[in-house]
């Protein structure tokens, strides 16, 4: 897994299944970025995530392509993009849809492990 404070790419389905079984092993809360090369929003949101992965370092942040990664944004119910998914212990506990920039750090301090 890679080091706190950085969006981790997941380019590939073993890539991403390695990155969730290490994620759920270690308890942490994940936030997942859905995009898309050709979502403007989604190009918008991108640097304001790794502000936020700079900020929370204790929080795993995960970026999936919809178009790389089809099956993961069926299997996740990914129907419009952004969205970010939030979850804890494998489980989805919350999603932001949208580019809701004041959204995400108040969503992801109330579902830190306190």
């Amino acid at each position: 897994m890679a080091e706190g404070g950085m969006v981790i790419g997941c380019h590939s389905l073993s890539e991403w299944n390695r990155q969730i079984q290490l994620a759920n092993e270690s308890k942490k809360l994940v936030v997942i970025d859905f995009t898309a090369t050709w979502c403007g929003p989604c190009r918008m949101i991108a640097p304001f995530l790794a502000e936020l992965a700079k900020k929370f370092p204790s929080v795993i942040f995960l970026k999936v392509d919809v178009n790389e990664l089809k099956r993961v944004a069926m299997d996740c119910e990914i129907e419009a993009l952004p969205t970010i998914l939030y979850v804890k212990d494998g489980t989805i506990i919350d999603r932001t849809v949208g580019s809701r920039k004041d959204e995400l750090p108040r969503k992801i301090v109330f579902h830190m492990p306190k």
